[in-house]
């Protein structure tokens, strides 16, 4: 889960600096070639060409990390977190969108991204209203002991992929999380018709006003040093 500057993660996304949970942040390797930027920060951010970059290491028990990128659509990072339960970092590339459901006329996605075999994470987008009382995370592809908060709603086809959905709460917020029903690396997802369907057909907020789409990985462990790497991503609305 995400948000704000550097972030502020609950449910399963980002949390603010004065929630870092005594992680511990070593040094991890830098990517071997030179990157436009990179940080090893637990908070580490900047912004490139309309995309805002977080290393966002915010989980208790936390090992080292670092995040590199050569554009707000192509970045990755290198993470050694130890084999233990709990997310321990959303490293994530957010874009804004700050329009309401019934004033966007589209809202669509397309990734590419290469994860190790090993490890326990997911790939996945985190999008959360404007008020951050909702939060909607779409599950790419997951590897490991992850699973979604709350309980299964059934299987559902809708924005170019199969999903089992899941509805909880994690204490702040209502987190519905799409769960896809097998891996995917690269693709496109139609995000407007999944927010319609939260909206018009199950009820369950009103016309909010889309804030934060946020995609990245959620890593509980990758002991060893694992590399996540974001090949290409793009957001599009209007």
């Amino acid at each position: 889960m995400a948000t704000h500057t550097p972030g502020r993660r609950i449910g399963m996304a980002l949390i603010a600096p004065t929630l870092a949970l005594g992680a511990t942040v070593g040094l991890a390797s830098a990517p071997a070639s030179a990157a436009v930027w990179s940080s090893c920060d637990q908070w580490g951010n900047t912004t490139l060409n309309g995309y805002t970059l977080y290393n966002n290491i915010w989980g208790s028990g936390a090992g080292s990390q670092c995040i590199w990128a050569n554009s707000g659509t192509n970045w990755g990072v290198n993470a050694n977190h130890p084999n233990t339960g709990g997310i321990k970092s959303y490293p994530n590339a957010k874009k804004v969108i700050n329009k309401s459901i019934t004033s966007l006329g589209s809202l669509s996605s397309s990734y590419n991204v290469s994860v190790p075999s090993s490890g326990a994470y997911n790939t996945s987008y985190d999008i959360w209203d404007t008020g951050y009382q909702y939060e909607i995370m779409l599950w790419m592809n997951k590897t490991g002991a992850v699973g979604p908060l709350g309980t299964s709603q059934g299987n559902l086809i809708l924005g170019g992929h199969t999903w089992t959905v899941y509805k909880g709460n994690n204490g702040s917020n209502d987190v519905f999380s799409f769960v896809r029903t097998s891996n995917s690396s690269s693709g496109t997802v139609n995000v407007l018709p999944i927010l319609k369907w939260i909206k018009d057909t199950k009820g369950w907020f009103g016309n909010v006003t889309i804030g934060d789409l946020q995609f990245g990985f959620e890593i509980t462990s990758s002991s060893g040093g694992l590399d996540f790497t974001v090949n290409s991503e793009s957001v599009s609305s209007s």
